[in-house]
């Protein structure tokens, strides 16, 4: 059985305050979450389908006074995740979003977390502002950038290799060409010799 922890009573105080749960079944759902075997206390109110994804957005929002962002389905940018292992995306569950001149937008589901700014200036300079999202949509965004990236790795491998292997064809055209274009020569040099030799007689 877990012990409650800060976030969960505050965040359900939250949802009580929006309207969204009422403050009895506020306690109904902390004891069954308690009893539960799953970690986050977000994904075990959405896997119970005890409050949908917008009210959790919204009163993640209003938790942690940031701007709340969807991450479902919004393409992400190569070039700002590939600044980071994907691991310490995964680890952390945030994601770039934006840069703005020096300022970096990164969605984090724990966007309070004093080790965030340290760990994200381990790789970059920018200063950061973050946004909050839902840490199992967060990590579900990361593994499909990161698929999509070996995808396109594949392929561009099979375009290279195709590409190396059309030169060859190209290659050994030419030089086919090219001793075909030697024989029509010779043929053409035969011809006139032996024109010029009939020609003598």
């Amino acid at each position: 059985m877990k012990a409650p922890e800060a976030f969960e009573v505050g965040f359900l105080n939250t949802l009580v305050t929006l309207g969204v749960v009422s403050a009895e079944d506020a306690v109904a759902i902390l004891k069954a979450y308690d009893e539960s075997d799953v970690d986050q206390f977000e994904d075990f109110l959405l896997s119970e389908d005890i409050v949908d994804e917008e009210h959790i957005l919204q009163a993640l929002s209003e938790y942690y006074k940031v701007p709340s962002f969807d991450v479902l389905g919004y393409f992400f940018e190569r070039h700002y995740l590939e600044m980071f292992p994907k691991d310490v995306l995964l680890r952390n569950e945030m994601i770039p979003l934006d840069v703005d001149e020096n300022m970096m937008i990164v969605i984090a589901s724990r966007p309070d977390d004093s080790n965030l700014p340290a760990i994200i200036g381990q790789y970059v300079s920018y200063d950061i502002r973050f946004y909050v999202g839902i840490g199992r949509d967060i990590c579900d965004s990361v593994e499909e950038f990161y698929e999509k990236a070996d995808t396109e790795e594949m392929q561009d491998e099979d375009l290279n290799e195709e590409h190396i292997m059309m030169g060859e064809f190209h290659f050994l055209a030419e030089e086919e060409g090219e001793e075909e274009d030697l024989e029509e020569e010779n043929k053409e040099a035969e011809e006139l010799m032996e024109k010029g030799i009939r020609e003598r007689e």
